[in-house]
C-alpha cells in the first residue's frame, strides 16, 4: 500500500454502524434527556458566569448579545452537520469517528488529536471560572485564601518561568515574573474531582449531572427574571461603543470588529452539544436520541445566552463587568446581595456540568483513539469495576489540573477556540462530502439545506478564527506538529487497519 493510500484509509459507515451493534465497551444507559442535560451542560457554564461581562468589557460592550447571536448562528449550522452524523455513525469518538468515515486515517486522527486539546483545555478554563465564583461564595462566609492560591498566574508570569525553564527569550525577554508564584488552588482540585467522579459508573455520574443542570437553568432564570426589573437602558447606549486602539500594543476593541473578536472568544460558550455524542455508545437508543439532543441542548442554551446579555449588560456599565464573577458582580453593585450570592451558588453547582461534559468527552476520545491503535492500547482498557475508560480520565484530571492551576482564563480560552472552529470545518465538509459519495445512505436526519448550512458553518468558523490573536496560532500549530509526529512515528504503523493490511 502507498503512502498516500495509508493516510486516506477509513471505516465504512457500514462497518461503524455494525460495531456500534456489537461491541460492549459500554452499558447503555443513557436517554434522551440524560443525553441534553449532557449537551446542556456542556454548553451552559462560564460563558454565562464569566465571559459574557469580560467580553462586555473588553471587546464588544452592550453588544456583546450580537457576539453570542453571530456565534450561535455559526454553531447552529455546524450543529446540524453534527446531528446528521450522530444518527448516521452511533459509535463513540464524535467528530473523529466521523472523520475516520468519510476523510481517512490521518485526517480523522488531526481531528481526534484536536479534540483531545480541546476538549481538556474546556476542563480547565471552566475550572478557573468555577473558581471564582467559590471564592465570592467563601468572602461571604468570611474565609479568605492566601494571595498565592487564589488565581492563576498571569501570561507576563508564565511567559517569564517558560523562558526561564527553556532558556528561550526571542525579541522580547522579561525582566521578573508580574505577579510572583500563583497556582489555583481550588481551580485545580475540582479538575481532580470530576475526574474521579467520572470514573465510576456512568449512570452515577449522569444524575448527578441531570441534578446540576437543572439548578444552574433555575439560577439562570433566576437572573433573568430578577434583573429584568432593574435594567436602565441608559447602560446600553451606546450599543456598540466607538473603537479604540491601545497606542502602546496596537490591539483595539469595541466597534465591530470588537464584536466580531467578542465572538470568537464567546464561542468557547455556544459549543460543547458535540461533547453528547461522544456518549453514542453508551445511549440507549443513539441513532434516535443523539440528532434530538444536539439541536435542544443548543436551542434552549442561546434562548438562555441572549437574555443574560441583555439583563447583564442593562443593570451595570459594560466597563465593571470584566471580574472572574461578572454576574455575582453585577447584582451586588445594584444592592442585591442575596441574589449575587444565590448566583455563585447556582454557578458554582452548575458549571461543575460543563466540567463533567467535557472530561467525559475528552476521555472518550481518548478512548476511541487507542482503542483504533492510533494510540496505545493500555489507554483503551474499560475499567472492569465501572465500565468507564478510567485511565485516561485519571490522567486527564491530573493534566487538566495542572492548567488550570497555572494558566489565566484567557489565554486558554483562545486555545479552546481555535481547535474548535478547526473542527467544526471539517465536519461540515465532511457532511457535504458524504452526501456526495453515498448519498444511497439512509439517514435518521438530515442536516436541512446542507448545501446553505453547511457552507455557511465553514464561512462562520473561518470568520471566527480571524478574529483570534496570532499567538493562538502558533500555539495551535504546534500542538498540530506534535501530533503529526506522534501520528506517523507511531500511528500510521500501529493502527487496526495497518494490522488489518487495509
Amino acid at each position: 500500500m502507498g503512502f498516500f493510500s495509508k493516510l486516506v484509509r477509513h471505516k465504512t459507515v457500514e462497518q461503524l454502524q455494525a460495531e456500534a451493534g456489537t461491541r460492549g465497551d459500554f452499558r447503555r444507559v443513557l436517554g434522551l434527556w440524560q443525553l441534553t442535560a449532557i449537551g446542556i451542560g456542556g454548553i451552559i457554564g462560564v460563558g454565562i458566569f464569566v465571559l459574557a461581562g469580560q467580553q462586555a468589557a473588553m471587546n464588544a460592550g452592550p453588544a456583546v448579545a450580537i457576539s453570542f447571536l453571530i456565534a450561535g448562528f455559526g454553531s447552529a449550522c455546524a450543529a446540524l452537520c453534527y446531528a446528521e452524523f450522530a444518527g448516521l455513525i452511533p459509535v463513540t469518538g464524535s467528530a473523529y469517528t466521523y472523520g475516520y468515515a468519510v476523510l481517512g486515517e490521518f485526517a480523522a486522527w488531526i481531528i481526534g488529536w484536536d479534540l483531545l486539546l480541546e476538549y481538556a483545555l474546556v476542563v480547565a478554563v471552566v475550572a478557573i471560572g468555577w473558581s471564582g465564583y467559590v471564592q465570592v461564595l467563601l468572602a461571604s462566609a468570611g474565609v479568605h485564601l492566601p494571595e498565592w492560591a487564589q488565581q492563576s498566574m498571569s501570561a507576563q508570569t508564565m511567559e517569564y518561568y517558560l523562558q526561564q525553564l527553556f532558556g528561550l527569550h526571542g525579541s522580547h525577554p522579561i525582566a521578573g515574573p508580574g505577579d510572583g508564584h500563583r497556582f489555583n488552588v481550588i481551580a485545580a482540585a475540582v479538575s481532580l474531582a470530576v475526574a474521579v467522579l467520572l470514573t465510576v459508573r456512568t449512570e452515577w455520574g449522569a444524575r448527578f449531572n441531570t441534578l446540576v443542570v437543572a439548578i444552574k437553568v433555575i439560577g439562570v432564570l433566576l437572573v433573568v427574571l430578577v434583573g429584568v426589573f432593574y435594567i436602565d437602558t441608559a447602560n446600553w447606549h451606546p450599543y456598540i461603543p466607538a473603537r479604540v486602539v491601545d497606542a502602546a500594543t496596537g490591539i483595539g476593541h469595541f466597534g465591530w470588529q470588537g464584536v466580531l473578536t467578542g465572538a470568537s472568544v464567546v464561542f468557547f460558550a455556544v459549543f460543547g452539544y458535540d461533547t453528547l455524542t461522544t456518549a453514542a455508545e453508551e445511549s440507549r437508543n443513539p441513532q434516535r436520541d443523539l440528532p434530538r439532543a444536539v439541536l435542544l441542548s443548543l436551542a434552549i442554551a442561546m434562548v438562555l445566552y441572549i437574555a443574560v446579555s441583555l439583563v447583564l449588560t442593562g443593570i451595570a456599565h459594560y466597563s465593571t463587568l470584566g471580574g472572574e464573577a461578572s454576574v455575582s458582580d453585577a447584582f451586588e453593585s445594584i444592592g442585591l446581595h442575596w441574589l449575587s450570592i444565590t448566583i455563585a451558588a447556582a454557578a458554582v453547582i452548575g458549571v461543575t456540568s460543563v466540567l463533567f461534559a467535557f472530561m467525559l468527552g475528552a476521555a472518550r476520545i481518548w478512548f476511541a483513539l487507542a482503542r483504533d491503535g492510533l494510540l496505545p492500547g493500555w489507554f483503551a482498557k474499560v475499567s472492569p469495576r465501572f465500565g468507564t475508560p478510567a485511565r485516561p480520565t485519571l490522567i486527564l484530571g491530573v493534566f487538566t489540573a495542572l492548567v488550570a492551576g497555572l494558566l489565566p482564563i484567557g489565554e486558554v480560552a483562545e486555545l479552546v477556540n481555535i481547535g474548535t472552529l478547526s473542527a467544526f470545518i471539517i465536519i461540515c465538509a465532511s457532511i457535504m462530502l458524504l452526501r456526495v459519495r453515498r448519498p444511497d445512505l439512509q439517514r435518521n436526519f438530515r442536516t436541512p439545506a446542507v448545501w446553505f448550512t453547511a457552507p455557511l458553518g465553514i464561512v462562520f468558523s473561518v470568520a471566527l478564527i480571524y478574529g483570534l490573536p496570532w499567538i493562538t496560532y502558533e500555539r495551535f500549530i504546534v500542538w498540530m506538529a506534535l501530533g503529526c509526529v506522534i501520528y506517523f512515528v507511531y500511528g500510521i504503523r500501529r493502527s487496526k487497519l495497518a494490522a488489518a493490511g487495509g
